[in-house]
């Protein structure tokens, strides 16, 4: 795109996904055509310009989310779960000439404990108040987190809990290389295959099934990763 007052070479670029909120094909864009469209992206080494004609389209939704500030908390409720996330009709602002709200989690800013579906967390119609993490210029939307609004139960259980420390669970998953393990409500270790029993087994399913309850020794934490490493092995002096 040949920007105005810069007729030398093209400097601007308008990606498929920003020409339009709607379905829209970007051969349906005619050379020579003029456009209107605002800046979303500057490159300085390539001297290009990223453009947004979406942006263009819906004064209203783009205004509203550029005056958003990361960590403002926003209030909504669910209007629709999918596979890949959750999407808000936030309280304040427009709708989306698209999608079935201006806000949208991720699957895992839904909450910090582990979780098989978004129906685990959240309902249809269920009113939540999320931190606004970034403007998604490419969708119009919202980035939020549900789990940012509320304490993560890691650190609480970090600082309270040392590495040697026997603790019960409850065996909650099984996978090739070892078992997941819940050592409290929000809380799930690993434990490696070869530290599930004293002898080598070959695949977890020798040693324990979903549901049972277990002995454990805390062998590792690491609060920034939020990950616990256990050991049935070292829990006790009975196992084979």
């Amino acid at each position: 795109m040949v920007l105005d007052g810069f007729a030398q070479r093209p400097l601007g670029f308008v990606g498929s996904s920003d020409l339009s909120w709607r379905t829209f094909s970007a051969t349906a864009v005619e050379v020579g055509r003029r456009i209107t469209a605002e800046v979303t992206a500057v490159d300085p080494d390539r001297g290009r310009a990223r453009l947004s004609m979406a942006a263009t389209e819906n004064a209203e939704l783009w205004a509203f989310l550029k005056s958003r500030r990361v960590g403002e908390v926003l209030s909504g409720r669910i209007a629709s779960i999918e596979r890949f996330g959750v999407f808000v009709a936030l309280d304040d602002g427009p709708d989306h000439p698209v999608f079935p709200g201006v806000g949208f989690i991720t699957i895992p800013e839904l909450s910090w404990r582990h979780f098989e579906t978004a129906s685990d967390i959240v309902r249809v119609g269920q009113r939540v108040s999320c931190e606004f993490l970034r403007f998604d210029t490419m969708n119009g939307e919202a980035r939020l987190s549900l789990r940012a609004t509320r304490p993560d139960p890691f650190r609480a259980f970090a600082e309270n809990t040392t590495v040697g420390r026997t603790l019960p669970g409850q065996v909650t998953r099984l996978v090739p290389f070892g078992v997941f393990v819940q050592v409290t409500q929000d809380i799930e270790g690993f434990v490696h295959l070869r530290e599930l029993t004293r002898t080598a087994v070959e695949a977890p399913e020798e040693a324990v099934r979903v549901g049972d309850r277990i002995m454990v020794v805390v062998t590792e934490i690491d609060p920034e990763r939020r990950r616990l490493v256990l050991s049935r092995r070292q829990a006790s002096t009975d196992l084979a």
